[in-house]
């Protein structure tokens, strides 16, 4: 299974070992994610540090480690679906939309636990609960 992963997985990957970060590290769901993910993550950088009670190398290192799990999608490639992804989200969520547009693009779903995504219809949108049962992860201390 291939997964757009919503920056708010990221973030909490980076936040705490946690769920999120086992999940995206684990070889079972590949993820793809788009270059407003990554920027989205630098302008919480600060903030991500302070809860995570890390150093800014442990920073860059856990998100080095993340990334080497996340492929990036090219630009132009989720342009071509944005038309599509704006009647979709914009109206729910712009910030929300470049993600439908990758998802339509790459014809995959999206992970995220970000309501906004169980509002639209077009997209299925797995919350980090439905992973967990979908990975069986019961009985690894990370539910």
């Amino acid at each position: 299974m291939i997964l757009v992963i919503d920056t708010n997985r990221i973030i909490a990957a980076l936040i705490k070992d946690s769920t999120s970060r086992y999940i995206i590290l684990s070889d079972k769901i590949e993820f793809v994610s788009i270059h407003f993910g990554t920027n989205e993550v630098n302008k919480y950088k600060n903030e991500i540090i302070e809860k995570a009670g890390i150093t800014e190398a442990d920073f860059e290192n856990i998100l080095q480690k993340l990334f080497t799990r996340i492929k990036m999608l090219n630009d132009s490639l989720v342009q071509k679906t944005m038309p599509e992804a704006k009647n979709i989200m914009d109206h729910i969520d712009p910030d929300d939309t470049p993600f439908i547009a990758a998802a339509l693009a790459c014809n995959v779903e999206i992970w995220s636990d970000d309501e906004h995504f169980q509002q639209q219809k077009r997209i299925k949108a797995w919350k980090t609960k439905d992973i967990i049962n979908y990975l069986n992860m019961k009985n690894t201390g990370y539910e």
